[in-house]
């Protein structure tokens, strides 16, 4: 039975498939293992359900009659109403090679699969998925995550460099903050860059490293905490992220480029600052940089020298 926060909560599943025997079939694994389950036929029906009943997962059928499940995740996933911390596992009859997974997964899907379903498989993996969402909605609701994008905001960005700033300080790692900021062209209204600075926050949290912590700072400004990362790992990480959002281009205006500021300390057990000092630094190399009009994309926090006496 998965991990419940109390008795009297039975998780609930959305199953969207039109094929009676393989709904049946998911249902009589979920249902004596404390889930409960509600159907939809369609994947208009799935759409309209997973908005009105807010399911804790859901479950697509790849080939429903009138839209793959890939493309329901697809909207899902871009309709602010919806979550981004409810799960949604696809599943196929069909093929289920290397390009459908690859699909199903630019889409927002944490799972696809291929039947015949392994029921114990399935139920380790669902327990571990909705213990995942338990804990992000735990930390929404404390306040610490951004709506618009599932990141952190300022506040929890800053708990969670207090965070891993103390564990980098037991192993005597290095430890890089990152500042980026990104600008829409043709001065975007309000709605505008509010929308393009939540596709973006989504691309960062779907293609971030597990390590790293990523918050959003403001209207298209993001911090990331990378720990066991020095300079020349900093740069990479600044590459790697221009590079996703090429190949994953938001909709919409594109943005112009991204311009970073990043701040690092080699052995952050003798640094005599905190990882908030770490990411300040790296906000003033990023005002820095934006005050310079210089064509470079990043710059390295340098502290003031004082002139001697």
């Amino acid at each position: 039975m998965p991990e419940r926060e109390s008795a009297a909560h039975s998780p609930l599943v959305l199953i969207a498939d039109d094929q009676e025997w393989s709904a049946r079939s998911l249902e009589s694994i979920l249902s004596p293992n404390g889930y409960t389950v509600i159907r939809a036929y369609t994947g208009q029906q799935a759409l309209d359900r997973a908005l009105s009943a807010r399911p804790d997962l859901v479950i697509l059928d790849a080939q429903m009659p009138d839209l793959h499940g890939i493309e329901v995740c697809r909207l899902l996933r871009e309709d602010p109403r919806f979550s981004a911390t409810i799960p949604i596992l696809i599943t196929t009859a069909g093929p289920s090679g290397r390009a459908q997974r690859l699909d199903a997964y630019r889409a927002g899907a944490w799972e696809f699969l291929g039947q015949p379903l392994d029921g114990e498989s399935l139920l380790l993996k669902l327990g571990t998925y909705l213990a995942a969402k338990r804990d992000a909605d735990r930390t929404r609701d404390e306040g610490l995550l951004d709506e618009d994008t599932g990141l952190y905001n300022m506040r929890g960005l800053s708990r969670r460099a207090r965070e891993i700033g103390s564990e980098v300080f037991r192993r005597r790692q290095p430890l890089a903050c990152l500042v980026l900021a990104a600008e829409p062209v043709d001065n975007a209204d309000v709605p505008t860059l509010r929308r393009l600075t939540g596709q973006l926050g989504r691309l960062l949290r779907d293609r971030g490293r597990s390590s790293d912590a990523i918050g959003r700072l403001g209207d298209g400004e993001f911090g990331v905490i990378a720990p066991a990362t020095e300079g020349r790992g900093a740069l990479r990480l600044f590459e790697r992220i221009q590079q996703t959002l090429g190949l994953h281009p938001v909709d919409g205006p594109p943005y112009l480029a991204l311009q970073a500021g990043y701040s690092v300390v080699p052995d952050f057990g003798l640094a005599e600052i905190d990882a908030v000092e770490l990411l300040l630094r790296a906000t003033t190399a990023l005002r820095e940089l934006q005050g310079a009009g210089s064509p470079e994309r990043i710059r390295l926090f340098q502290p003031e020298i004082l002139p001697a006496f």
